[in-house]
């Protein structure tokens, strides 16, 4: 298979070394790993910063006066700083540690939504987003009685700019939740503009950036910003460690999302004081292991560079966008003119999960089924669909080994 990939400075063979999963094969074929957007694979810089420290310097953190645990606190801490800057967040205390991004949008849904949110204000999301951008919002509105309106998306699969305006025309909505990169889609959304216009009506605005902040520089300050949320494990770091930012103002205003050791400023019988942010938001045993895994992730695609990254990637996507637009029968889904790479696609008679399992058999890793956007897909007219998205890992090869394999799926099914 061909690593070739024309883009200056950008060593796809040593990356793709870094990654010892890639090297194996699956049903005697080489893998090809199309499945990114979902969860990406893990560097050996990440999987040996975990090893260590287990294996060197494993303790609690905050709260052991010993050597072990001192110095783990101040490589949790230390990555704390990292996220900080990564985003470029105003300060470390706007930087909170969760399990993933679903966890940091159902803190918000519950800390701000229930404290900051009266009965009758209202929420707007759009037609794209992912479930975990949806159904704790429903469930605010069904708990506390605030309203959920739906911006619709073009056929592009862009923001519609007059339904936004529309869902905003009476004063009432407080909080614009919407996708920064549609995983189904790869649309990008214009957060930017998106921050003003919300700010603009009195609202604040959370961007889940799950999937963009994987492939562009994300500057939280630049977009304005009041909650942007998203999850290690799509950013080559390990499962079960997500980040919510938030402005200090706004986490000040916020009561805890769960009680517990750690988020406490006292404790009596009687009442409780609470930490001030971020660790009024992070009750209990931290995942330790889990956050230095994604400090170690962090570094690692500093070190590549988002120019490089972000140069690669678009190669990557025109490509997958030119070859599988001439295999007939098969529909590109979207066609928003800011796009990344994530492409999904349905095939004339062949299901997408019969596609993925074909696939799989020439080693091929695509993802099928509704992308946890089950409302998206009826937007898009459609029951399901096959996926394939891209990370800094993927080759210009494996592109067309994926066209390939979809003509011998088109040639089963004829």
């Amino acid at each position: 298979m061909s690593l070739a990939l024309q883009t200056d400075g950008f060593d796809i063979a040593s990356i793709r070394a870094d990654f010892p999963i890639l090297a194996q094969k699956i049903y005697g074929k080489d893998l090809v790993f199309l499945d990114s957007a979902a969860s990406a694979q893990k560097p050996r810089a990440v999987i040996e910063a975990m090893t260590h420290v287990m294996q060197a310097q494993y303790a609690n953190v905050h709260r052991g006066l010993y050597f072990l645990s001192e110095r783990t606190s101040d490589a949790y801490e230390g990555v704390r700083d990292k996220v900080a800057a990564f985003l470029h967040a105003a300060s470390r205390e706007e930087i909170v540690f969760t399990r993933n991004a679903t966890e940091s949008i159902n803190l918000v849904a519950h800390s701000f939504g229930r404290a900051l949110l009266r009965p009758g204000d209202a929420i707007v999301v759009s037609e794209m987003e992912h479930h975990a951008n949806l159904v704790p919002w429903q469930m605010l509105r069904d708990a506390h009685g605030v309203e959920l309106r739906v911006a619709k998306i073009t056929d592009a699969g862009e923001i519609d700019w007059d339904s936004l305006a529309a869902c905003f025309a009476d004063g009432r909505v407080k909080l614009l939740a919407v996708t920064h990169m549609s995983n189904v889609l790869g649309s990008y959304t214009p957060a930017s503009r998106l921050a003003a216009f919300a700010h603009q009506h009195g609202a604040r605005i959370l961007l889940d950036g799950s999937q963009a902040v994987v492939h562009r520089r994300v500057d939280v300050q630049a977009i304005d910003a009041d909650f942007y949320v998203f999850s290690g494990h799509k950013l080559y770091g390990p499962t079960g460690i997500g980040v919510l930012y938030a402005k200090r103002d706004i986490l000040e205003a916020m009561p805890p999302f769960m009680g517990g050791g750690d988020m406490i400023g006292s404790v009596s019988f009687a009442r409780s004081t609470w930490a001030k942010p971020p660790h009024r938001f992070e009750a209990g045993t931290p995942a330790i292991i889990e956050t230095i895994g994604l400090g170690a992730a962090i570094d690692y695609i500093e070190a590549i560079g988002f120019p490089a990254i972000s140069a690669h990637e678009q190669i990557l996507t025109d490509h997958a966008l030119k070859i599988l637009s001439e295999i007939d029968g098969l529909r590109l889904l979207g066609a928003a003119q800011d796009r990344g790479g994530v492409v999904s696609f349905t095939l004339d008679q062949a299901h997408a999960h019969d596609i993925a399992t074909l696939l799989d058999r020439q080693g091929i890793a695509v993802r099928a089924g509704m992308h946890c956007a089950e409302p998206l897909m009826g937007r898009l007219g459609v029951t399901s669909t096959a996926r394939a998205s891209f990370g800094v890992y993927t080759t210009l090869g494996e592109i067309d080994a994926l066209a390939v394999g979809l003509r011998r799926v088109q040639q089963m099914f004829s």
